[in-house]
């Protein structure tokens, strides 16, 4: 491996630096770079500045504290995103130029090709970065006599570089999947959305002082990278690059992608559903398992975070959770048939968005957010547990009945969307990304509606019908 790496090595710095001289050459690519990395971290030291005499007068200096550090950040994301144009017309460009089909008949190979334009598109987003970083720290220093600590200096960076890999394996995927520009361009919202997301949470992070974290956001976002290079090599097919004339829409081609993987073999409504249960289930053994064991770690993270934000024991009081839920059953309010037709909605609202969101994120979002409800049970659990309450009957109470079909529901919506999400890593031969992805997208729907809705709806009418009384007969003579 390591032979072979180092082979590869040569040809990919040749492709790198062929495209790094065209790029220093270009002015209209390196003026609006510098300018704008010039112009915004001084415009983020004066917004510092401003900022932190502002929260002073009101004596909420940690605001000001958490503020600069999150602004160091923004200043290395900024850059990057700017910059991402370069990455986006690493293919479709040189398509444009009429200059692909000479530099597809050299002798270089597909993986010094294609990772010699990631390192080179790499070069001018990170040093614009960092660059911009370095101006920001001097105007802090000058103005405000503000340095960062070495490890949160080592964070910021790290974190910037980690973000620019991403953002640039991500864009020249796209730029290999499509035959000019403007269609790079337009597709690149695939890639700033999502980012853009990442800095909310990034934030959210930083202002709470949870430092430490960014480092799993570190190790997660060099995990994606390599997925997603390992992804665009697959794809990458030198033949279709050169025959691809233009991007066409084919909705009838699309349609039997999809119902090719909805109906599979079936020729009836009943030997599909069984196909369902005995081979399309069953083919998504590993993301079942993955889902399974995140769901496990979801539950455990919640119960020990009870130790370190822990509610007040009076929200636990078997005897008035009981009284309340009495109440509710007397007045046939929430526990009622509109409140059965409100879950359901809410779930699969919620079931919607996430499989949105993980199709576009190789099914990490989804997990994530179908992981949070587990969480936050486990969370409640774990304040039971430090009232001195008996957990495992209040979980008993106020989980399990509906829990026993709604949880394997999430386990296999989640395990759907993260086979979806990761479709294109895994092409059958011949197949393309289109045709895989509709094919994935055709066994999520099919599992959605033969496993996922009913479990919904049942666990739905069992938290409204069934749950509330099951836990009045438990804790009210406890």
């Amino acid at each position: 491996m390591k032979l072979g790496l180092t082979r590869e090595l040569p040809g990919t710095w040749i492709v790198a630096r062929r495209e790094i001289r065209d790029q220093l050459r270009d002015w209209r690519i390196l003026a609006p770079i510098i300018i704008l990395t010039l112009f915004f971290p001084l415009l983020m030291n004066i917004t510092a500045s401003a900022a932190v005499n502002f929260v002073e007068e009101y004596g909420a200096t940690i605001i000001g504290d958490r503020l600069i550090p999150f602004l160091l950040m923004v200043v290395g994301f900024f850059p990057i995103s700017i910059s991402l144009v370069i990455a986006l017309e690493s293919f479709a460009g040189e398509r444009e130029r009429l200059s692909l089909e000479p530099l597809l008949a050299t002798p270089l190979t597909d993986t010094q090709l294609y990772f010699g334009k990631i390192f080179a598109s790499l070069i001018a987003p990170i040093g614009a970065a960092y660059l911009g970083i370095i101006v920001y720290l001097v105007g802090l220093l000058w103005r405000l006599g503000w340095t960062p600590t070495p490890q949160l200096l080592a964070q910021v960076l790290v974190l910037t570089a980690a973000q620019a890999l991403l953002m640039v394996t991500a864009a020249v995927v796209i730029s290999t999947q499509t035959t000019s520009v403007r269609g790079a361009n337009l597709l690149a919202s695939f890639v700033i959305i999502p980012a853009s997301q990442l800095i909310i949470i990034e934030s959210l992070i930083m202002f709470w002082g949870r430092y430490n974290v960014l480092w799993w956001i570190v190790a997660a976002l060099l995990l994606v990278s390599v997925v997603l290079g390992r992804m665009g090599l697959h794809l990458f097919n030198r033949e279709e690059l050169l025959g691809r004339e233009f991007d066409k829409v084919d909705l009838k081609w699309g349609a039997e992608r999809f119902w090719e993987g909805f109906r599979g073999q079936a020729r009836s409504p009943l030997t599909w559903y069984r196909e369902t249960i005995a081979q399309t289930l069953p083919g998504m053994r590993g993301p079942l398992i993955i889902m399974t064991l995140a769901t496990a770690a979801a539950y455990i993270i919640g119960f020990q975070s009870a130790s370190t934000f822990t509610l007040p024991e009076q929200l636990f009081d078997q005897e008035r959770i009981a009284s309340v839920l009495t109440n509710e059953l007397s007045n046939f309010g929430f526990l009622s048939a509109n409140g059965w037709a409100w879950i359901i909605f809410n779930n699969l609202r919620a079931l919607a968005i996430a499989s949105v969101l993980g199709a576009f994120s190789l099914g990490i979002v989804a997990m994530l957010l179908l992981m949070a409800p587990v969480g936050i049970v486990g969370y409640l659990a774990g304040n039971f547990a430090l009232a001195g309450v008996d957990t495992f009957r209040l979980v008993t109470a106020l989980v399990l009945p509906h829990g026993l079909l709604e949880i394997p529901a999430a386990i296999i919506a989640g395990a759907a969307i993260l086979q979806l999400g990761l479709a294109a890593l895994s092409l059958p031969k011949g197949s393309s990304l289109g045709a895989s992805w509709l094919v994935a997208l055709g066994k999520w729907a099919r599992l959605m509606l033969a496993l996922v809705i009913p479990l919904l709806v049942v666990a739905a009418a069992l938290e409204v019908f069934v749950t509330p009384r099951v836990a009045v007969a438990l804790l009210a003579g406890s």
